[in-house]
């Protein structure tokens, strides 16, 4: 993956956990400056904000918590405890700089996560379920490490939303692991992007476990 630079277009097209590890390495000293500000990112913003609205609380777990865009707008919210986990040692150090999370955990989600089962009262997730990224098949790690009654908000990219099989696999959660299932959609970028992807939307999967 030599050829390949630090940008929105890269990261849509990636496909394997090395890929992710490989750029977001070398994208995370200005990731915040290079992507968040010149694309004007919200989606962390959105993401953050309907958790609190759904009455999320924590412990909570800012899931691909990357550079921690969506776990800074927890914090200023008045929410934590709050933990991070990424892919990315890099991303994950990164956000360990900001002062706003207790513990970091590096862990590929489709390993599952090494913490114990009903570790959190909230699950949160910006911008990780999206092109290529990850699919549904990553929720039961999430349902694992909740508590019974835990608040989730989990951004999927709506061009994905069903072609990946999300809307499959929570309407089939539904029928007793998960209830309260809302999906707010909501602009991943502001009024001042530019670049193809401006008009891009995602839903907020908001939920609690059964």
């Amino acid at each position: 993956m030599a050829e390949k630079t630090p940008n929105l277009h890269t990261a849509y097209s990636l496909e394997s956990p090395e890929e992710h590890k490989e750029l977001y390495a070398e994208w995370a000293g200005d990731y915040d400056e290079t992507f968040a500000a010149r694309e004007d990112y919200q989606l962390h913003i959105h993401t953050a904000r309907a958790f609190v609205a759904a009455g999320g609380q924590g412990p909570v777990l800012d899931v691909g918590a990357g550079t921690g865009l969506c776990g800074a707008v927890l914090a200023g919210l008045g929410v934590g405890p709050i933990d991070a986990t990424d892919i990315s040692a890099e991303m994950l150090d990164q956000a360990m700089r900001k002062d706003i999370y207790r513990d970091a955990i590096e862990a590929d989600l489709n390993q599952g996560i090494p913490v114990p089962r009903d570790s959190y009262s909230g699950i949160v997730s910006s911008g990780t379920f999206t092109h290529g990224h990850l699919g549904p098949e990553a929720l039961p790690a999430l349902l694992r490490i909740a508590r019974p009654g835990a608040q989730f908000a989990l951004s999927i990219n709506a061009q994905h939303y069903e072609k990946l099989g999300f809307a499959e696999a929570l309407h089939k959660l539904a029928q007793g692991q998960i209830h309260n299932l809302t999906l707010p959609e909501v602009q991943i970028y502001g009024d001042l992007a530019v670049g193809p992807n401006k008009g891009d939307t995602a839903l907020i999967a908001l939920f609690e476990r059964t």
